[in-house]
């Protein structure tokens, strides 16, 4: 079987057309569907219509899509890939995404397939442009190399993986559906644990009641450095937990305790994120990092609520609700400082708030076990579908003769 060492675009008539620019104010909602991508699924797939948005209809015939155009992110997720089905013909795509137009004789599918390969995303990882986020551009794509078989080859090893992926798709599927079972009922238990009857007799508060610091650092923004004190913006808060990777910037050291003239942190301080997103808390574990734009600390008082029970209160749908209530903004939500310091709050005693707080954790405990479980039997898919995807299109196996089962075991990377 004869290989052929060519670049990307080499096997493109279009090679490197970037996405529209375009903002959110200009979304609508008819039209034609705009691909982004957070549209995009981690194994390549399009998410349901219903999650998408639309821009007007009149769209130049360049950032128009055809079937089996393929679509790669410049940053964010960069390199995730994605092969437009006949279903998105006519649809556009955003800025963060580049396209590429196999030429004929090239099947579509072996070229998407070799772009999730091992070797392809590691030169992508391993040249990305980095500042705020990773950047690789259509220039840099364009010129990777590949190896491709004929033609008739390449659509004998894309038939075997749509095959053989669909199989791991499936699984995919079944862990995302358990998953949301798991977090439908940690959500009846956070609920549950702020349901009060009549009986109770627990007072509601507005929150400044339960607050004794407020630390807001909404509308600032510092000068951002390559390396120093990490930042948390809104982009780090999220899944009720602070994490710097989601988002890794800096401010210099030397301009930390200037920065932090409004309040340093505490432990225990909770973190709520204002808008983009709205409602998102997190609860401080370690104080050496620096808070940015739309964030807002707020410190319990001791003698009146828990930390605890504040944190799990605003993470509670009764919480978030109350959030949103009273939230303003058309293409993103966002609260006003008076509206948040009169969200209610229930406060029982806090002996009262522990006992119920206890039972919570123990049962969060277990179903975020069961999730971390679920998390990694879903990370060795993943891992088996690249491999598998890797060897198939830099034909370390024969695919004529492959059933999917142990066909990567003993090959490289």
């Amino acid at each position: 079987m004869t290989w052929k060492e060519t670049r990307l675009k080499h096997l493109c008539v279009d090679s490197g057309q970037y996405g529209l620019n375009i903002s959110a104010d200009n979304y609508s909602a008819t039209g034609t569907r705009l691909i982004r991508t957070s549209d995009i699924s981690a194994d390549g797939r399009l998410k349901d219509a219903g999650s998408g948005v639309y821009v007007d209809a009149s769209i130049e015939g360049r950032h128009q899509l055809l079937p089996g155009d393929i679509l790669l992110s410049r940053s964010g997720t960069l390199g995730r890939s994605f092969l437009v089905p006949e279903r998105a013909q006519g649809h556009t795509f955003a800025g963060f995404l580049i396209r590429f137009r196999p030429k004929p004789g090239v099947e579509p599918r072996f070229l998407n397939y070799a772009t999730q390969s091992v070797g392809f995303q590691g030169t992508v990882h391993s040249e990305a442009v980095a500042s705020t986020i990773q950047n690789f551009n259509a220039d840099r794509y364009a010129n990777i190399t590949l190896c491709v078989p004929a033609p008739e080859v390449q659509r004998r090893i894309a038939d075997f993986l749509d095959a053989e992926t669909s199989k791991l798709e499936t699984l995919d599927d079944r862990f995302n559906k358990v998953t949301g079972l798991l977090e439908e009922r940690k959500a009846a238990l956070i609920a549950a644990c702020f349901a009060f009857s009549a009986a109770d007799d627990v007072p509601v508060l507005p929150l400044r009641r339960a607050v004794k610091r407020w630390i807001d650092y909404r509308g600032a923004t510092p000068e951002k450095t390559d390396s120093g004190i990490p930042l948390v913006t809104a982009k780090n808060i999220r899944n009720g937990r602070i994490d710097l990777e989601a988002s890794r910037e800096f401010i210099a050291t030397d301009a930390y305790a200037d920065w932090m003239r409004r309040g340093l942190l505490e432990v225990d301080d909770v973190l709520l994120t204002t808008e983009a997103p709205l409602g998102q808390v997190a609860m401080v574990n370690e104080t050496f990092f620096a808070l940015a734009q739309r964030v807002i600390l707020l410190r319990a008082k001791p003698d009146v609520c828990s930390p605890e029970w504040l944190y799990w209160y605003l993470l509670s749908p009764q919480g978030q609700a109350e959030l949103e209530l009273r939230s303003t903004g058309s293409t993103a939500l966002g609260i006003k400082a008076d509206r948040l310091r009169g969200v209610p709050i229930p406060l029982p005693t806090l002996s009262a708030a522990t006992q119920r707080l206890g039972r919570l954790a123990e049962r969060v405990a277990q179903i975020e076990a069961l999730q971390r479980k679920l998390a990694e039997q879903r990370m060795l898919v993943a891992e088996r579908r690249q491999a598998l995807i890797t060897a198939a299109v830099t034909g370390q196996f024969d695919v004529s003769t492959a059933s999917g089962r142990n066909v990567t075991e003993g090959v490289s990377a």
